[in-house]
């Protein structure tokens, strides 16, 4: 078995939040391993949606989630973190001396002084609407529960179904990426920003896309590659349309995984912390991001990113109790390397 990694604080979960820390950390010249399930950094902005532009980032008008992602491993170069990609926290104990040893699927044994879980909702599933046939299709066969490239569908005919922020922005960004896109909801109202709405109703208007309201995609039919998909409306009339692909974007369901289990308070599948430093029940033991639940919570990377930083903070004073830290601003000395 290889020698154990260790570090001063090990980071579950590889997200934009998760790489922020690594920054803030790094700051306080603490070494930082990052572990995440997936076989990339970038959590969801890489694996769900990498071509999305997102607004509210500070500083940027509009940058997309995988150019976000690059710049912060950009950003975090000087600190030399390590990473073990592709590999789930399973276990995890606390040592007589306050310190901490995680081990993953594959065997990887991690000793740290500190852990902060920034694990966004955990693992994902996507939540599948009741269509006859839709597993049928799934594969690469006509199926997708999330937009990774939007080039793949380029020329393409694509039905989207759903009312929320992810349908409304994926019709409006694939608008002038397919040859044709008909999005299906269920209701005549949406659930998703305003805004969003807004801007899919002036492209029906202006017939770049077609919107069916109070409907549902109830069938799916082809052979072997999805072909036709069948909307039937509230009142029972149906339509068949011609297609290249389904987009059902209802969601995903989270779940918490083996840190559910690990004894942490929990609050309808989320970790409770303190907004001092978002320390959990557990000494040492921190959650930034959307894996984390406080009175005012929001769900933004933004917050997230804010709470890595008071979260650093935090885990320093846990580390090295003896220690004073000032605060030193990086627009007068820099950002320190390791």
């Amino acid at each position: 078995m290889p020698n154990p990694i260790s570090t001063d604080i090990c980071i579950i979960g590889a997200g934009p939040v998760g790489l922020f820390a690594v920054f803030e950390a790094g700051l306080l010249k603490l070494r930082c391993h990052v572990v995440d399930a997936l076989p990339q950094p970038g959590g969801q902005l890489s694996e769900i949606y990498p071509k999305k532009p997102i607004y509210d980032i500070p500083g940027f008008p509009e940058i997309l989630a995988g150019d976000l992602v690059d710049n912060l491993m950009r950003q975090i170069e000087p600190f030399h973190p390590t990473f073990t990609l592709g590999e789930r926290v399973e276990r995890f104990a606390k040592l007589d001396d306050g310190s901490f040893q995680l081990f993953t699927t594959d065997g990887t044994e991690i000793l740290c002084k500190a852990v902060a879980i920034a694990g966004g909702l955990g693992s994902f599933e996507p939540r599948k609407p009741a269509v006859e046939n839709l597993e049928r299709f799934e594969g690469g066969k006509g199926v997708h529960y999330m937009v990774r490239d939007p080039e793949h569908f380029r020329g393409k005919r694509l039905v989207i179904a759903g009312g929320g922020d992810s349908a409304l922005d994926w019709t409006n960004f694939l608008a002038n990426v397919a040859s044709d896109v008909t999005l299906v909801h269920r209701g005549t109202t949406f659930r998703g920003a305003a805004d969003s709405a807004e801007k899919v109703k002036t492209l029906a208007e202006a017939g770049k896309i077609k919107l069916v309201l109070s409907s549902n995609v109830t069938h799916l039919h082809g052979n072997g590659h999805l072909e036709q998909v069948t909307i039937t409306a509230n009142s029972g009339e149906t339509q068949t349309v011609e297609l290249d692909h389904f987009i059902p974007l209802f969601g995903l369901t989270p779940k918490l995984g083996p840190i559910g289990e690990w004894g942490l308070e929990l609050e309808d599948d989320a970790v409770k912390v303190n907004t001092l430093d978002y320390s959990t029940s557990l000494p040492g033991v921190y959650a930034i991001g959307d894996i984390n639940t406080y009175p005012g919570k929001l769900k933004l990377i933004l917050c997230g990113f804010h709470e890595a930083a008071l979260m650093c903070q935090g885990a320093f004073k846990y580390i090295f109790p003896d220690k004073k830290y000032t605060l030193k601003y990086t627009t007068v000395n820099g950002a320190p390397s390791m």
